[in-house]
């Protein structure tokens, strides 16, 4: 399995940004997708999930309201929809593929993304 993430880049807080992760080489709809990011400095956080069908989803609490996964399962693509940012959200940004919803173990990573927020 193979994921490429992209659409990082420099906004200024307050705006927004899509991140796409494109997925080959298995099933796309077969695994749960989650988002991740880490920030200079600091450990890897979870960001959000989405299983399979793409409902349910999960946030993290810094993000909740602002942020918004989806998957298109058609296009084998997950997507992250950030509003609002806010300087604390610049980071590399990661998507990653789990087996199933309820165990979430993170088997394949993309190669990452960065996100930075000016103030």
């Amino acid at each position: 399995v193979q994921l490429q993430a992209s659409g990082g880049g420099l906004v200024q807080a307050g705006g927004s940004l899509r991140l796409s992760c494109v997925v080959s080489g298995r099933t796309f709809r077969g695994y749960t997708m989650g988002w991740f990011r880490q920030a200079p400095g600091k450990e890897r956080e979870s960001v959000g999930a989405i299983s399979e069908t793409g409902h349910p989803t999960n946030y993290a609490d810094s993000v909740k309201g602002r942020f918004t996964i989806s998957r298109d399962n058609n296009k084998n693509t997950l997507y992250l929809q950030m509003n609002n940012l806010k300087p604390e959200d610049t980071a590399t940004y990661y998507c990653a593929a789990a087996q199933n919803w309820r165990v979430r173990r993170y088997d394949y990573w993309g190669q990452g993304t960065l996100v930075t927020v000016s103030s």
